[in-house]
């Protein structure tokens, strides 16, 4: 029987295994069933009602020797006397700065973070920084280690003999991550060019709003194989996106992996996963103030806005990467090695067993 059990006090909802195939679940949830299932990990969901092979109900079980809690150290107090001898990690997917909300999460459990020395485990080496720096800040950077694995993608994602379709571009991030910017931006490039459309599908929990756009075939929630399928024949994922920073951007490494190459902006780990100058951008200041200002409107009261941003050549950058990728010079791109499943699972077990 594993020792090894992932808890997650933070989903929506449960997920396992068999989510993979027939629902949409967030690059979080993906990576934590990939993982615990190479590992052969137990999983408990605070809300889960029905036990399921390895993914089970709260409760306590016997034999655990390594806990790896989800996200947020604020559940700690409340399942460490399940499993008072086992040692202890947080497995952080979001963006912690000092002063920030996840900040004060770990603020909140410093005193059992500090007894027991739980190791941070970060997706990236950019959020690693923020991470290091709040816990420097906390006062726990001498009694928590702070490391970072990367989120695993699948090995048999490879790139396949499925035509590219020059026109079209996909947006698969959460919607909250850019999305109004990114559907203004394709107003301002299907201007220049009309032959061009945006697939746009969610791959978690978070609803996004539909409105009618040129071009524009919203999705709605899809399982990843579905996903994947709709990426591989794209000219590029298409995410200007510097509203969230990305701590790993799964949906990056994905694409990658599938043989399609993205259009980003230099935020988060970006830069660090795509790993190549062409497919990231600078983030203009136009833009963050561009953003400022119209950030909180509907769709629909951005459109005007949007033309006058066109108008100024906010969004000319992103017509002159298509238009050369569409001429010949679309990158190539193939499965990063930092990134595959059986390598982030051998980290995964190097780290359990040390």
């Amino acid at each position: 029987m594993s020792t090894i059990l992932f808890y997650d006090a933070v989903c929506q909802q449960p997920y396992d295994t068999r989510s993979l195939g027939v629902q949409a679940l967030g690059g979080s949830e993906s990576t934590l069933v990939r993982v615990a299932d190479a590992l052969g990990a137990w999983v408990i969901q605070h809300n889960r009602t029905e036990d399921w092979q390895r993914y089970r109900r709260p409760q306590p079980l016997p034999g655990i020797t390594s806990v790896i809690v989800m996200r947020d150290a604020r559940t700690l107090p409340a399942i460490h006397g399940y499993f008072p001898a086992a040692r202890w990690f947080l497995w952080l997917h979001d963006r912690v700065r000092p002063h920030g909300s996840r900040a004060r999460w770990l603020a909140a459990s410093a005193a059992l973070l500090r007894e027991l020395a739980v190791t941070a485990v970060c997706v990236s080496d950019s959020q690693r920084t923020g991470v290091s720096a709040t816990l420097r800040a906390l006062g726990l950077g001498d009694s928590m280690r702070c490391l970072r694995l990367y989120n695993p993608v699948d090995d048999a994602l490879q790139p396949d003999d499925t035509p590219v379709d020059e026109r079209k571009l996909v947006f698969f991030s959460s919607p909250n991550k850019g999305l109004d910017f990114a559907l203004d931006a394709f107003g301002a490039l299907r201007r220049h060019m009309p032959d061009l459309r945006l697939v746009v599908g969610n791959p978690g929990y978070k609803a996004s709003r539909v409105v009618g756009l040129p071009g524009v075939e919203f999705l709605g929630a899809l399982p990843q194989q579905r996903m994947h399928a709709e990426v591989r024949s794209a000219l590029c994922t298409f995410a200007p996106n510097f509203v969230i920073p990305e701590t790993f951007g799964l949906v990056f490494a994905e694409s990658h992996a599938l043989g399609t190459p993205v259009l980003t902006h230099d935020c988060g780990a970006a830069l660090e996963v795509v790993a190549d100058p062409l497919q990231v951008l600078p983030v203009p200041a136009a833009c963050r103030l561009y953003e400022a200002l119209v950030g909180a409107l509907p769709q629909r009261w951005r459109r005007a806005p949007a033309r006058l941003a066109a108008a100024a050549g906010m969004f000319d950058v992103y017509a002159q990467r298509i238009r050369a990728w569409r001429s010949g010079a679309r990158p190539r791109t193939a499965p990063d090695p930092r990134f595959r499943l059986s390598a982030i699972a051998a980290q995964w077990r190097a780290l359990l067993a040390a």
